[in-house]
């Protein structure tokens, strides 16, 4: 049976040093709130899937004793390298070194993306269906990449940040020759108008709605959401 590993890309949630993008909308102190939570959904959504090996890989270093609290049956990766590029290949390169088939590295702040989208991403690559799977985000970037093997490519000098990574790196992948698999499209929390639309899902979504997303929300009225 294939061996898949799917990464959480994940920061320590210290007040001032995440999401700084939701001020002055929320305070440094909700806006590290707001994330723990995300996490711990994150981390209960990559626990539940099939056929998948559990990793974080986490910045800053020295916050691995939090991680280890978090998740204690996570295999626990720190973050190496300047720049996303280089931490991203630095994480594909070791989980590949050590045997697996596939990786796949996913954001830690899309709390509402359907288990089925990482479900997918992990029976595609497993059944060797596609070299890269891309869940494409709605600001376009993407909320997840899979590879069955390291494509330096397909980070190097990437625009992060920008509406243009997924578009990118569809380019780069159809250069290399490769066979790609795209998920159904999501959304990221990074700004204000993200937030808002996260806070009328959770209504939608109720009882359904991630556990610890949900109380964050619920813990907080909505006009204490902003800053004094």
């Amino acid at each position: 049976m294939a061996s898949i590993a799917v990464v959480i890309m994940a920061r320590q949630p210290v007040p001032g040093a995440v999401k700084t993008r939701l001020r002055p909308l929320l305070s440094d102190g909700d806006i590290a709130a707001l994330y723990d939570g995300f996490l711990r959904d994150k981390v209960g959504q990559v626990r539940s899937l099939r056929g998948a090996a559990p990793v974080i890989a986490y910045t800053p270093s020295e916050s691995r004793p939090f991680f280890a609290g978090l998740a204690p049956d996570f295999l626990l990766l720190p973050q190496v390298g300047d720049g996303l590029s280089n931490r991203l290949t630095c994480i594909f390169q070791q989980l590949f070194d050590t045997g697996h088939d596939g990786v796949i590295a996913t954001d830690s702040d899309s709390p509402t993306l359907p288990t089925e989208n990482l479900q997918e991403a992990v029976d595609r690559l497993a059944a060797g269906c596609a070299d890269v799977v891309l869940g494409p985000s709605d600001d376009g970037g993407y909320y997840l990449i899979g590879l069955r093997q390291l494509h330096p490519a397909l980070f190097d000098a990437m625009p992060w940040s920008t509406p243009q990574v997924y578009e990118e790196t569809v380019g780069r992948v159809a250069e290399l020759g490769l066979r790609v698999t795209s998920l159904a499209p999501w959304y990221d929390v990074d700004t204000p108008v993200e937030f808002e639309r996260l806070r009328v899902q959770m209504k939608q979504l109720g009882a359904a709605a991630p556990q610890y997303t949900r109380r964050f929300f619920a813990e907080r009225e909505p006009d204490k959401c902003r800053s004094d």
